[in-house]
């Protein structure tokens, strides 16, 4: 967490000042919670943190923070099927997601073989790949056996 922030300022605030953005306290606490998300919450469960540090917090204060984020292009917004837009950070390196469709959770992951194929699908139809987004959703194996 200490090389996470420097002069005191978590990465996304950090990101937001270099935009311009107006940060207020509010702002901050939201920045703060976003930046020590080790998992790609919603807005309701960001609004349970941030709320756990300053109560006065509302959850309409933490939608229009996100989307003000996003539109700023420091949040990244994904729908992972269940319902509920969730949230991170916008990456410096692209990685893709597996989604545990059982408990939602997000595992994150690269893999050069799928990055390759991606690009040659895309020239063999006469395309450059410019971006694209991979969501994986299953079940762990362990699972999967016990249910049978």
């Amino acid at each position: 967490m200490a090389e996470e922030k420097e002069y005191g300022l978590s990465r996304i605030e950090k990101l937001c000042v270099e935009k311009g953005l107006r940060m207020t306290d509010q702002r901050r606490v939201i920045a703060r919670a976003l930046s020590e998300a080790a998992d790609h919450p919603d807005a309701e469960e960001l609004y349970r943190r941030a709320a756990q540090i300053d109560p006065r917090i509302s959850i309409a204060t933490v939608y229009r923070t996100v989307k003000l984020f996003e539109d700023a292009g420091i949040l990244e917004r994904h729908d992972f099927r269940d319902g509920r837009s969730r949230y991170e950070e916008l990456p410096e390196s692209h990685h893709d997601h597996l989604i545990d469709v059982h408990t939602g959770q997000v595992v994150e992951f690269r893999n050069e073989e799928i990055e390759k194929l991606q690009r040659r699908v895309a020239e063999e139809l006469g395309f450059e790949l410019v971006d694209h987004r991979l969501e994986l959703y299953g079940v762990p194996i362990q699972n999967k056996a016990a249910k049978r």
